[in-house]
């Protein structure tokens, strides 16, 4: 059996000991005999910390597989199989960032939508690309399994403006929904059919039987309808303020968590409001966990992923992960949702659109499953989104300050007009160090303001 390398690029990640756990799991079909945990040097501190624990899992697994540590990318990437990026550029002091300027102006400060997701989009997609160049010299028939947030429009950089179509798209999202269905339902997963469509933390989906019964109304009625008896637990770092029923009923498909910013706003930014009041944003929470986390990491007799790791939000992506690398290397053809090219998928969307998708995973990479076309209310948003995702990544791209501030006006979650350009303007100066394509106007706007 050929020997397997994978590189996993934002290694001193909190996540990383799920990785570990879902490769060690999984030894028998997936024979690693290397793995290689790249970060920058900001982040050596955090990568030395998970790095030896990876070590002790591995040691304590049994199996022959080396973990290597490294600040140096491309010595990592060369000859990889496979490329997991998990990556923060800015760390969580730019979350912080993204999520407490839009709401000290407010505006709705979460980080993968509205003005905090844009930003991270604009930090993330120049890095995505410059890995995918480093990739195309050293490891040219790698794939690339993203899950570095917002992970549909990194996944749409790599692919459309990177030219790297071997780049699958993972989030955690869809697996609360399927575990959640199962729950209402009260069947096991592995009797239930499922397809999910929609974009990246902005799907929508359905659920069957086994008997091939539609099941979705039963599963709105159990989430959604107030009277229901039914206690099911939604995102972990999401509030859970219920939705309209009525409006989830005519909808008659399940959203999911991330709906609540567009369907409740105004309930949601209250909400966000009083925690920013008190110091207490899903940024600076997660902070404070992953601190707690990285305490525990240091214990040189843990050996094993701890239970804390749940809270922090993202739990399950590392797991996915190494399930789309067993599928690709072993051809298993699981079912998984999925980013990945449209390819008539979503009738809705452009054909060359990345959406997030139920697909059959194969060695030739997602094979997306029809959806066909949406309701007239969802379409509206989804093609809104899509153009906007659209917009932002042209924008993080070019470093178009014009094109940046038109993502901003037509995201729904950011007021237009001089509210969205005053606020665009004072994310750009606080986050400048991240943002080396916008660096001409930073400059500009940074002389305005002494004038």
């Amino acid at each position: 059996m050929k020997k397997l390398k994978i590189v996993t690029i934002g290694g001193g990640s909190s996540y990383t000991p799920e990785l570990m756990e879902g490769f060690i799991k999984r030894y028998k079909e997936l024979p690693l005999t290397e793995i290689w945990l790249v970060d920058i040097e900001e982040g050596r501190e955090k990568l030395e910390i998970v790095g030896a624990m990876a070590k002790r899992m591995w040691k304590a697994s049994g199996y022959p597989c080396e973990v290597h540590l490294t600040l140096d990318r491309r010595e990592a990437l060369k000859d990889a199989d496979f490329v997991t990026t998990q990556f923060r550029v800015g760390l969580l002091d730019a979350r912080i960032k993204d999520e407490r300027i839009p709401l000290s102006h407010g505006i709705i400060g979460q980080e993968t939508n509205g003005a905090g997701g844009m930003f991270k989009a604009f930090r993330t997609v120049p890095v995505i690309l410059d890995i995918i160049n480093d990739m195309k010299e050293l490891c040219p028939n790698a794939w690339l399994i993203n899950f570095t947030n917002p992970s549909g429009m990194i996944t749409e950089a790599a692919i459309k403006y990177g030219g790297w179509s071997k780049t699958v798209g993972l989030c955690n999202v869809p697996i609360r929904y399927i575990m959640m269905a199962s729950e209402a339902l009260d069947i096991p997963i592995e009797d239930l059919n499922f397809k999910f469509a929609g974009l990246n933390h902005f799907h929508w989906h359905r659920v069957w039987d086994k008997n091939g019964i539609e099941r979705t109304s039963e599963v709105i009625e159990a989430v959604y309808n107030p009277s229901s008896t039914k206690k099911l637990k939604g995102m972990e770092n999401i509030k859970d303020i219920p939705m309209l029923y009525e409006q989830i009923k005519d909808l008659g498909i399940l959203p999911c968590s991330y709906h609540r910013y567009y369907y409740i706003t105004d309930d949601m930014l209250k909400n966000e409001l009083k925690e920013f009041e008190k110091g207490e944003t899903r940024a600076e929470n997660v902070k404070r966990i992953e601190a707690e986390l990285f305490e525990l990491y240091k214990d040189p007799n843990l050996n094993y992923k701890p239970e804390q790791l749940t809270k922090r939000g993202g739990t399950y992506y590392s797991d996915a992960a190494c399930e789309i690398i067993n599928s690709i290397y072993n051809n298993k053809q699981t079912q998984m949702v999925v980013s990945t090219q449209n390819n008539g998928t979503i009738s809705d969307l452009p054909y060359d659109s990345i959406v997030e998708v139920s697909a059959v995973i194969t060695s030739n990479g997602p094979v997306p499953l029809n959806w066909g076309k949406f309701d007239s209310a969802p379409r509206a948003l989804l093609q809104l989104m899509k153009g906007m995702e659209e917009t932002v990544i042209k924008a993080a791209v070019t470093g178009d300050y014009n094109k940046a501030l038109h993502a901003f006006i037509v995201n729904p979650l950011v007021p237009s007009g001089q509210i969205a350009k005053q606020l665009l303007d004072e994310m750009l100066i606080a986050h400048k160090k991240h943002l080396p394509q916008f660096a001409d106007k930073i400059a500009e706007l940074e002389k305005e303001l002494t004038q």
